[in-house]
């Protein structure tokens, strides 16, 4: 087993690294042996086709096995959490060195408060129904045969993304639950938080008697490592880019593997005129400054001009902290009470992550989705409404992942509603649409059961 980590543990180590990159005890050799592109792309399909061995074994696995392989993961977390805060330091330390900005160092650090977080996430995900078996739909046909359609692992599923430990655990523990093995490519920002969490998870796989492979990394190789990965079709099932747009852009455009595409957050709350005041203001001040670096965090208002709400919230926003980018009309509604800045069509197209907020002011409903649809990356829009016709216009007309009435667009995430934690939330059109959980990493099999039928 191995040892607890203690804040002067060595977590990225040469032992380490050479253990979280599923070389093969019997080849110690190889983590010392010089990188080369031949070498890199070896390594990797070896990790992924270990990942597939592994693949088999957790599909097979009930759900009652799983569920004590996420309480152990949740131990462990707890029990070396001062070697985890330890290793986040130095990564923290490095990013403010290298100058990341205030909103990647947040998603980027580690607390106490943070990994119980993760273990509260990991007992919600051990408390949720198995999604492998379930039935989607099935039928007796007229001759006799009977059919299912079940929901079965997607088998090996890969993840890119960047300064988001939190996410090794989520991924992890998500594509565990539904059977899977996953390869994790968590970036340079977090390299010693990675290293200490994959071993961590590593460690508490074999303690239940599961294979360590079912988790695995190549940080270890580098953006070399990534782009191989990007293309291993026939070894890797699935590849799911979280991050910023370039980087998601990057995996879309370059990868052979099949992917599915979380988007970028440029996310919209309307306020329409028969809104309260008090809503208006709470709302608001939590969707914006509660954790502004997140994907659901809103990035711009639109304000219906009949509203009587512009000068409260505007106030509440500034005594916050809160930069607004305004347009014309909002910048004369609130003359000098409120301090603000001119907005471009840049503002409207900018997912800030920040204190800052773009604010314009539009006329009806008709304005306020026609603006939407221009700008958004459809992710989560919201309205604020008293008026039921609307609020059921702004539904059926808004074609985003999530649409949300009288409610923080903070809501647009795995845990909250009800997922137990989330590999991302995909802005796409396929399967997996808004916050994907446990259902999403799986794919369906159809199972046929006759008794001597031939097809006529």
């Amino acid at each position: 087993m191995t040892e607890a980590l203690t804040p002067d543990s060595p977590v990225i180590s040469d032992a380490v690294v050479s253990g979280l990159a599923g070389i093969a005890p019997e080849s110690p050799a190889a983590a010392s042996e010089p990188l080369t592109p031949e070498s890199i792309e070896s390594a990797v399909h070896a990790i992924a086709d270990r990942s597939r061995k592994a693949a088999r074994r957790m599909a097979q696995a009930n759900r009652a096995w799983k569920d004590r392989a996420l309480r152990a993961i949740g131990a462990k977390l707890l029990e070396n959490q001062a070697g985890i805060l330890a290793a986040n330091a130095k990564d923290v330390a490095a990013g403010r060195e290298n100058g990341t900005s205030a909103a990647l160092l947040d998603r980027l650090t580690l607390t106490p408060a943070r990994i119980d977080g993760l273990v509260a996430a990991l007992e919600n995900l051990a408390g949720l129904p198995d999604p492998v078996g379930n039935v989607v739909r099935g039928q007796t046909l007229p001759n006799g045969l009977r059919l299912r359609q079940v929901n079965v692992p997607m088998g090996v599923v890969a993840a890119i993304y960047e300064a988001r430990p939190n996410v090794t655990v989520d991924i992890a523990g998500l594509a565990l639950k539904s059977g899977n093995a996953v390869i994790l490519r968590g970036g340079s920002a977090a390299a010693h938080t990675n290293s200490a969490l994959v071993l961590i998870l590593r460690d508490a796989l074999e303690s239940v008697g599961l294979p360590a492979d079912a988790v695995q990394t190549v940080d270890q190789y580098g953006r070399d490592g990534a782009n191989v990965l990007m293309r291993a079709r026939g070894r890797v099932d699935v590849l799911i880019p979280r991050g910023g747009r370039e980087l998601i852009q990057t995996v879309v455009m370059n990868s052979a593997v099949p992917v599915i595409e979380t988007g970028e957050g440029n996310v919209h709350i309307f306020i329409d005129e028969s809104a309260g005041e008090e809503m208006a203001v709470d709302i608001l001040l939590n969707a914006k400054t509660q954790r502004p670096s997140v994907c659901n965090t809103v990035e711009t208002l639109l304000v219906h001009s009949r509203s009587t709400v512009l000068p409260a919230v505007a106030s509440a926003l500034r005594a916050a902290g809160v930069t607004l980018h305004v347009d014309g009309r909002v910048a004369a509604a609130l003359g000098s009470e409120v301090e603000t800045v001119p907005a471009d069509d840049q503002d409207w197209a900018t997912e800030y992550m920040d204190l800052d907020l773009a604010v314009a002011m539009v006329d009806n409903l008709d304005e306020a989705v026609q603006h939407i649809r221009r700008w958004t990356t459809g992710h989560t829009e919201a309205i604020l409404t008293n008026d039921l016709a609307n609020a059921e216009r702004f539904i059926a007309e808004v074609d985003s992942a999530a649409v949300i009435v009288n409610a923080s667009t903070r809501f647009t995430d795995g845990g909250e509603l009800g997922l137990g934690a989330e590999v991302g939330i995909s802005t796409q059109k396929l399967h997996a649409r808004g916050p994907m959980g446990l259902t999403e990493l799986t794919t369906t099999k159809w199972i046929v059961q006759g008794e001597g039928q031939v097809r006529a």
